[in-house]
């Protein structure tokens, strides 16, 4: 082959070269898949203040690419009513304790992509209505004079001077009455009461406790 043959085919490939390129370039980025972020969450109230900022990245091809698109895709939960979510991905307790998920769709072209999962825990006290997931925690007394009288739980579980460290769910709370032996006095509670009428010492389980009692 010459040198003006070969200098033909050179030029036909490369504009067949350079057309394959741009057939390549003109195709429409397209959405492989969204990962939102953080991957869980937990929130220890239920407190519309507390908030998690969610982020949304999108895995495109034609070019590859890691796209923010957290302000593109829409963000939902199956659970609205323990959590809500903004049109940013910002979210919040609403007004349940329990689990919800969240994730986020956008639409490429004829498909709806759709993210990952995110599961949200909203715990906090039984007073708000929480379940406690039978969680215990440990009351133990620590009594001065324990010979001259007796305190009980109510729920059961002390009796205090033979049993005087009982474990009780999370949220429980715990009425001690001190009871003195005939010759005897009780001299009052010390430390870990949440609150004392006379003889009863009232305590709520969400830490482990040790109440301290008097009796002479």
């Amino acid at each position: 082959m010459n040198r003006m043959w070969l200098g033909k085919w050179i030029s036909i490939l490369a504009v067949v070269g350079a057309g394959i390129w741009l057939l390549s370039c003109a195709r429409s980025q397209k959405l492989e898949g969204i990962t939102i972020q953080p991957g869980s969450g937990t929130f220890a109230a239920v407190d519309p203040t507390l908030f998690f900022q969610f982020n949304a990245f999108g895995a495109y091809i034609h070019p590859p690419a890691n796209i923010d698109i957290t302000n593109k895709v829409t963000w939902q939960t199956d659970n609205p009513q323990v959590v809500s979510v903004s049109s940013a991905g910002v979210v919040s307790p609403n007004t349940n304790c329990g689990t919800a998920n969240v994730f986020a769709t956008l639409k490429d072209g004829g498909n709806d992509v759709v993210s990952n999962s995110s599961t949200i825990t909203v715990d906090g006290p039984a007073s708000e209505g929480c379940p406690q997931g039978g969680a215990t925690f440990n009351l133990s007394l620590s009594v001065t004079g324990g010979t001259f009288g007796t305190i009980v739980s109510s729920p059961a579980g002390i009796s205090c001077g033979a049993t005087c460290s009982a474990a009780f769910t999370t949220g429980t709370s715990v009425a001690l009455t001190a009871t003195p032996l005939s010759g005897h006095s009780f001299a009052g509670w010390g430390s870990g009461c949440t609150s004392i009428n006379v003889n009863t010492c009232n305590v709520t389980m969400n830490a482990n406790i040790t109440v301290t009692a008097t009796f002479n």
